[in-house]
């Protein structure tokens, strides 16, 4: 076994990029079992290259003093994504072992609202003080550069490292070795304050075109920077959480997460469901007596309410990317929602048709068409209405509008669909009767 760490020690050390992709590609207990067997700073090197998601998984798989302990050695900003991707349960097991100053990095970090620039923001930016001299700053960033990734922008600061301006560095080039930095900067910086939301952040026009935004406290003070590809990724995550949250699982849950985990997670919102399962047959119990006499109607039920559920889906999920990407604004509700009960109305009519003549087709009797033609339009209508309303309602009252938004839906859907099926059937019957 150590024969074998060995060599992984020398892997890491020789090229850590692909010994970080063959760790990611083990399962996360055959990861953290390499990773329990490493000295901190080898395994502290190695976990570096691997994902935020990849790296949480492992930590949750070790002692909490040991996932503290390679959390204190890793880089700031990672220390924090990684953090972030905990589970809260394992969050706040590991916190109480983290060495102090980076128990207050992290701390601060998690203090700032979720999905805000103060928790996306990256804090090893560049920045010097307006006093200093050109030569100085050059000299500085060709030490950075050798020994760091570059940095796209450095910024000048005053004493109280409140943001001043921004370095371009052609400026900073052609400028007199011996000038002040406060007389080449540019000034108009354009900064974004720590609890900005991120949905206003990629919606911010001015922002666009650059490749990282500081990040200011209320002061002005300096205190990161977004960077551009940095913002995307953490909007592509939201969108991969919001995917799970709409139909009940937990954004926290992964992969391979553990099986009790995922029960503890999931199995409140089946109970949800299972509770609005009974709501939807408790309508058809209504009008079981005449399912009794027509028993065709029990063979249209799942059509009138599966297109619903259908139809509602594409409205749930167009308004769902719209309110993250920051798109479609609350005060934009009224609209937005005429928009899709009209799509939903006209669509209703066009699958209404096809249904009727389909059913007369099958059953040989025109009434049934019209009484499935019929539910089709109200129940589409009704999913056009709920797929944009129950976002925009849930973010009105503060909630996370993706959040098991799918249920919910499924519920009016179904309940809508076989009511109206069933109403219009039993205002029909004398027709319908053989």
């Amino acid at each position: 076994m150590e024969a074998a760490l060995s060599v992984v020690s020398r892997f890491v050390d020789s090229d850590p990029q692909q010994a970080a992709l063959a760790l990611e590609s083990l399962t996360p207990r055959g990861a953290a079992s390499v990773v329990r067997g490493l000295p901190p700073e080898t395994a502290a090197r190695l976990l570096a290259g691997v994902t935020p998601a990849a790296e949480a998984a492992i930590y949750e798989l070790l002692a909490p003093e040991q996932a503290a302990n390679l959390i204190g050695l890793a880089n700031a900003d990672d220390a924090a994504d990684a953090f972030r991707a905990l589970t809260d349960e394992s969050r706040r097991a590991i916190l109480a072992s983290v060495p102090a100053e980076r128990r207050r990095e992290l701390e601060e970090r998690l203090s700032y609202p979720e999905h805000s620039a103060g928790q996306i923001m990256r804090v090893d930016v560049v920045a010097f003080p307006k006093e200093a001299r050109v030569r100085e700053v050059v000299a500085r960033l060709k030490t950075l550069t050798a020994t760091k990734h570059p940095h796209s922008y450095a910024y000048v600061v005053d004493d109280h490292r409140r943001l001043l301006g921004v370095l371009n560095m052609r400026d900073l080039l052609l400028a007199d070795g011996e000038a002040r930095l406060e007389s080449v900067m540019r000034t108009d910086v354009v900064s974004v304050p720590a609890h900005i939301d991120r949905e206003e952040l990629i919606a911010e026009p001015r922002l666009k075109g650059y490749i990282s935004i500081p990040v200011v406290d209320a002061q002005g003070r300096l205190l990161g920077t977004v960077r551009t590809a940095d913002l995307l990724q953490s909007s592509q995550e939201e969108a991969t959480e919001d995917l799970q949250r709409l139909f009940g699982a937990s954004a926290e849950e992964r992969a391979f997460s553990p099986a009790l985990f995922k029960v503890r997670q999931r199995l409140p919102w089946l109970t949800v469901n299972l509770a609005t399962a009974f709501l939807a047959s408790a309508v058809v119990a209504m009008f079981q007596d005449l399912i009794g006499k027509i028993a065709a109607l029990a063979v249209f039920l799942p059509i009138v309410a599966g297109q619903g559920g259908n139809s509602g889906v594409q409205s749930l999920s167009v308004v769902l990317r719209g309110l993250v990407i920051g798109e479609v604004r609350l005060k934009d509700g009224l609209r937005l929602t005429s928009i899709e009960v009209m799509v939903g109305l006209i669509n209703g009519f066009v699958m209404g048709l096809i249904t009727a003549l389909g059913a007369y087709a099958w059953h040989g009797n025109p009434w049934m068409g019209l009484v499935i033609g019929s539910a089709m339009v109200v129940n589409m209508v009704a999913a056009g209405l709920a797929g944009a309303m129950i976002p925009l309602g849930m973010k009105r009252l503060g909630f996370d509008p993706a959040q098991s938004s799918g249920i919910f839906l499924t519920t009016v859907t179904d309940i809508v669909g076989f009511f109206s099926f069933l109403g219009f059937a039993t205002l029909m019957q004398s027709h319908l009767l053989p």
